[in-house]
């Protein structure tokens, strides 16, 4: 069978739980590279035993991270890039569908959607979940944004490719199911919200950044303090999350709960400035 010639990048850091049902997967695609932060369980074993390359990626505190960096310093074989993370699960469908789309020379980049998975149940309802994550190398790359040594995240998690030229949709959906626990979650996103808080601190103190529509929404809101109450109100009534059980409406609580510690943490950050 001939393989399909785009190169893979799973980026992960103790993903053992997660990656071998990733790479499982993936084996459709010519060339899978796993870009590894120093992991201290068996990522790199089960990587390496299951054929991907692996690339072991240090952080200076500066740019590039982790997903630039690869685009720069990784032996990409193919023009084509699909970056996932180690809890997003291909299917037969969207491999289909990657295939026939990128040969299309009027594209040089696609939307990814997911199909989500909260405490271990599938979510039918709430805010959906997409991004930009393949694209031609020789076309885009993650923003940068200016955040040396204050951020404590070394991959891009809130930042969006800035892609040249067309940018379609892929309408077949990965599978987005994080095997690890709550407590994962929370912590996860609890580091998340802090990087939040700064970067909100310093947009406001810039003029020239290059916003998303929904980025201008969200900080709109966050600068009224009524995020975490919208959000809910539209996950759970608009969105009908409750229709997902007491699952939607966990979600739909934490995600409220995320946007209210950004919204707390912006006050600590203003408070331990003056």
């Amino acid at each position: 069978m001939n393989k399909i010639p785009i190169t893979v990048i799973v980026s992960v850091k103790n993903e053992a739980l997660n990656l071998p049902s990733c790479l499982e997967k993936l084996k459709r695609f010519d060339q899978i590279i796993v870009v590894d932060s120093g992991s201290t369980d068996n990522t790199t074993t089960i990587a390496t035993n299951m054929g991907a390359e692996v690339l072991q990626f240090q952080w200076n505190g500066k740019f590039p991270k982790k997903r630039n960096w690869a685009l720069q310093n990784g032996n990409l074989r193919h023009e084509w890039i699909l970056f996932l993370d180690a809890d997003e699960f291909v299917t037969d469908e969207f491999v289909d569908e990657v295939a026939v789309k990128t040969l299309d020379p009027n594209y040089n980049g696609f939307t990814i959607q997911f199909e989500n998975y909260f405490m271990g149940r599938k979510l039918r309802y709430g805010y959906g979940f997409q991004k930009s994550a393949l694209f031609k190398k020789s076309k885009g790359a993650y923003e940068k944004i200016e955040e040396d040594l204050w951020s404590h995240l070394d991959m891009e998690v809130h930042e969006h490719p800035v892609i040249e030229g067309k940018v379609g949709i892929i309408k077949a959906k990965v599978v987005h199911k994080d095997f690890k626990n709550l407590e994962h979650y929370i912590e996860k996103h609890n580091a998340y919200s802090t990087w939040e808080a700064q970067r909100f601190l310093q947009l406001k103190q810039s003029k020239n950044a290059h916003l998303s529509l929904n980025q201008k929404i969200k900080y709109g809101l966050l600068n009224t303090g009524l995020l975490p109450v919208v959000y809910f109100v539209g996950a759970y009534f608009f969105k009908l999350g409750f229709l997902d059980g007491k699952e939607g409406f966990y979600l739909a609580r934490f995600k409220s709960h995320y946007f209210f510690q950004i919204q707390t943490k912006v006050g600590a950050l203003k408070t331990k400035l003056q």
